[in-house]
């Protein structure tokens, strides 16, 4: 493959020609520059996912050679308490102690605050006459719906922005200078330090956020160890914002960047749950999933050694025509979609009810209070990170005297 760079210019703005190649060409196939086995069809994908001899533990490797009582070291293992870098019975007993705060029935309870917020995001854009679809609304919504989940206060967003941007290349894979890695190293131990706090401040006056809850579990049954719940809280506000950004964000690009799927949504809106869905298969927030072959394991002609690296590419699976007709086209009518954009299995994502429903509430509100919404421009800046995928920026512009009105 003579395009192996994941990161180029070209394949941060379309990486999907390439992954085509891929599955067409070598399916499952050595990559020297980022030593590691890429994985592109829908069913190696699928299998990779809920394969047991594949480690989803990429921290335990790093902390073994991180120099004890550093800032590096104390980031790591930090990090290693995140559910997502666990595997059973860790990850098992990690993720039944918070899987009930987002499932679809408890995300039901918080949909009417998840509307207000969309509300209140668009009054603001009306105001503006143009704004950043990211930075006005993609952003903040999952950050405020997280920050009040958790019990966090919703003025501090800006601080879990900064953090969550610092963190973001060690966590999905960009090393581009050792400044960035000393700044990510920092943004964790300040996150830490934040959740210290917080977690102090329910211990003395519970309240009926996921905090307490998180608190309640570890001292009644002796489940959660202090450590566990400040990392558990990191887990959430970084993801559970990161993740509903992209997601809200790549999937409002992509229907302003293809006018007859976007007037298909105006004359029928019940298409937003759709939209979502096509959104997380086309273009989703998740691009690469990376884990450690935990014993030697055979796919097709390729022979994973243990402790070697494996790229199981979702974005790839997502357009593979031996699942998806038409895999290339962006059709928010499409149905069935078995998607992997939220994964599959054990880690499938855990706020996967949450990130739909917001996703949801924009897509529904946005174009009917600005139906003349429209891209300022047609290129987009892509942040360059391997495992990820989202827009940096995304302004727009809408007619004042075109205006809609939410009911």
């Amino acid at each position: 493959m003579h395009d192996d760079d994941l990161l180029s210019p070209e394949n941060l703005r379309n990486p999907h020609p390439l992954f085509a190649r891929m599955r067409r060409e070598r399916p499952v196939h050595w990559n020297s520059r980022y030593r590691a086995w890429i994985v592109t069809r829908h069913v190696d994908v699928l299998r990779g996912l809920r394969d047991p001899g594949l480690s989803s533990d990429r921290v335990g490797a790093l902390l073994q050679t991180a120099a004890p009582g550093t800032a590096g070291r104390q980031a790591l293992e930090l990090l290693s308490g995140w559910m997502v870098f666990k595997d059973p019975p860790d990850h098992t007993r990690l993720r039944k102690l918070v899987s009930k705060s987002f499932t679809s029935r408890a995300v039901t309870h918080i949909q009417g605050r998840i509307d207000g917020i969309v509300g209140e995001l668009l009054d603001r854009c009306e105001a503006k006459g143009r704004f950043d679809l990211v930075e006005d609304i993609a952003f903040p919504l999952p950050t405020m719906v997280i920050a009040e989940l958790l019990g966090a206060p919703v003025s501090d967003r800006e601080r879990f922005r900064t953090w969550s941007d610092e963190i973001s290349p060690i966590v999905f894979g960009s090393f581009d200078a050792a400044s960035r890695r000393t700044a990510a190293e920092g943004a964790i131990l300040n996150f830490a330090d934040y959740f210290s706090h917080l977690v102090r401040r329910y211990e003395a006056n519970p309240c009926d956020n996921l905090v307490s809850a998180l608190i309640e579990a570890r001292d009644s049954r002796d489940a959660l160890s202090h450590d566990e719940v400040i990392a558990t809280c990191m887990l959430l506000l970084f993801a559970g914002h990161e993740t509903t950004t992209n997601l809200i964000g790549n999937g409002a690009y992509h229907l302003l960047s293809h006018p007859e799927q976007l007037r298909r949504l105006k004359a029928d809106p019940a298409l937003a749950a759709l939209a979502v869905e096509e959104s997380l298969r086309f273009d989703g927030p998740s691009k690469i999933v990376v884990r450690l072959a935990a014993q030697r394991l055979e796919y097709g002609d390729a022979v994973f050694e243990p402790g070697q690296r494996v790229f199981l590419v979702q974005a790839s699976a997502n357009r593979d025509d031996e699942v998806f007709a038409n895999p290339d086209e962006f059709d928010i009518g499409r149905s069935p979609n078995p998607h992997i954009g939220f994964g599959f299995g054990i880690h499938f994502c855990l706020g996967a009810p949450l990130a739909r429903s917001e996703a949801h509430a924009v897509f529904a509100s946005l174009f009917k209070r600005f139906p003349s919404l429209s891209l300022v421009q047609d290129e987009v800046a892509w942040e360059p990170v391997l495992l990820s995928r989202g827009i940096l920026s995304l302004p727009v512009t809408f007619s004042q005297s075109n205006q809609g009105v939410l009911s």
